[in-house]
């Protein structure tokens, strides 16, 4: 069985990246293609070198591969995967759009269907500077011919597989398509829960628009005698040391022996964005530290909220300072609902073992639809021993966990 694994370009180690690394756990001798290939540490890659399309060597391209963007579609189809019996894409862009045959098979994890063409091209319009004049129509030609093309390619796929519920509505709407849910994997092991917390909250995320930090900033400076502290750097930084006060901590990036410390010894992690899942939330869990987090997107569905027998957070309704405030309020109310127990048993549900074992699961799935054609018939066979081992889950909650609410 030749396997192609198709990731829409490695620049730095993010949630997709940690995605194609358990990929390549399950399929380590497979091939990996990609847009281009600029990653410095190659350990998630297991030391291997991607396949790259002409983008690689445009000028300037190391610092300024998006600005090819209108290119991306044309480049990924310049892939020979003919030779190949399954093909998976890890996809957030276009690495779903890779051209196949009759004969192969093709799951694509989609992270997100391309989050600034569709539902979010407004947002990313204002955020971009262009909602006026030459430049903001160019723009929204290349994104009304990329959500052409994105529609299209997706007749290319046999099988979606999506990280959350909340991507799989997405799916549904943008492709007309069903998918299978499996959630990202986390490194639970990295972390270890502490039982005894201390008087702060902490917020930790690259410091970008969507990510909101600048209003979790604002909304503890309007509560002084409550102490935050924010790890991460970005675009955003100045804008948010300007809206902190003295309760404010601010220590930019940090190493991970830092940041896990933090997450360990918090009362709470706060997080305001409307992610696809939000890996940092699990994280937080997975030190046994209860999240409070805007009601919307992966979070619903990673964080057992305050309504259960055995809740590991909250949400807020709304992106705003007094919606914030209000949920950590309610949270120091009831903060002693929210055990460290009970955040690590929900945390892991979400490890590396589960994710594998429902991946393999997903392309097994795949490849039975596909049986009347040798490529799944190579593949079945491939993974039918796998499947018989394959891992347990490290982290089934407790029935009692997630009873109705009480």
């Amino acid at each position: 069985m030749k396997v192609a694994l198709v990731h829409d370009w490695l620049v730095t180690y993010g949630g997709s990246e940690k995605v194609l690394e358990q990929i390549i756990e399950c399929f380590p001798d497979a091939d990996v293609f990609s847009l281009v290939d600029f990653m410095s540490d190659r350990s998630c890659l297991h030391g291997k070198k991607a396949t790259t399309s002409f983008v690689q060597k445009l000028p300037f391209a190391k610092r300024h591969y998006r600005s090819y963007l209108p290119f991306f579609p044309l480049a990924i189809e310049q892939f020979d995967l003919s030779g190949y019996d399954l093909v998976i894409s890890s996809s957030h862009a276009v690495a779903k759009g890779v051209l196949v045959g009759p004969d192969q098979v093709h799951v694509s994890y989609v992270h997100s269907p391309i989050r600034y063409a569709w539902d979010l091209q407004h947002q990313y319009l204002q955020e971009a500077r262009l909602t006026k004049g030459l430049r903001s129509w160019l723009a929204r030609i290349v994104l009304h011919y990329l959500r052409t093309w994105d529609t299209r390619t997706a007749n290319g796929v046999d099988l979606f597989v999506v990280n959350s519920s909340f991507i799989a509505r997405r799916v549904e709407r943008v492709y007309r398509r069903d998918a299978v849910v499996v959630n990202p994997p986390v490194d639970i092991e990295a972390f270890e829960p502490r039982a005894r917390k201390e008087p702060f909250y902490v917020t930790v995320s690259r410091m970008v628009p969507y990510k909101k930090m600048d209003l979790i900033v604002e909304a503890f400076a309007a509560m002084p005698e409550r102490k935050l502290v924010v790890i991460g750097d970005g675009p955003d930084m100045e804008k948010v040391r300007a809206k902190a006060g003295p309760n404010i901590e601010i220590l930019g990036h940090q190493p991970f022996d830092v940041l896990k410390d933090h997450l360990q010894r918090a009362s709470a992690f706060v997080f305001a964005a409307e992610e696809d899942f939000g890996i940092s939330v699990v994280e937080a869990q997975a030190c046994g530290t209860p999240v409070i987090a805007f009601g919307r997107g992966g979070a619903r569905e990673t964080v057992i909220d305050e309504k259960h027998a055995h809740p590991t957070g909250l949400f807020f309704d709304e992106q705003n300072v007094d919606s914030i405030r209000r949920a950590v309020d309610r949270f120091e109310a009831n903060q002693e609902r929210f055990t460290p127990a009970n955040c690590r048993a929900n945390a892991e549900r979400f490890s590396k073992a589960t994710f594998r074992s429902g991946l393999l699961a997903a392309v097994l799935e795949a490849s039975e639809s596909r049986s009347h054609l040798p490529a799944g018939e190579r593949i079945r066979a491939a993974l039918a021993p796998s499947m018989l081992h394959r891992p347990a889950s490290l982290g089934v909650l407790d029935a009692q966990m997630l009873a109705e609410p009480t």
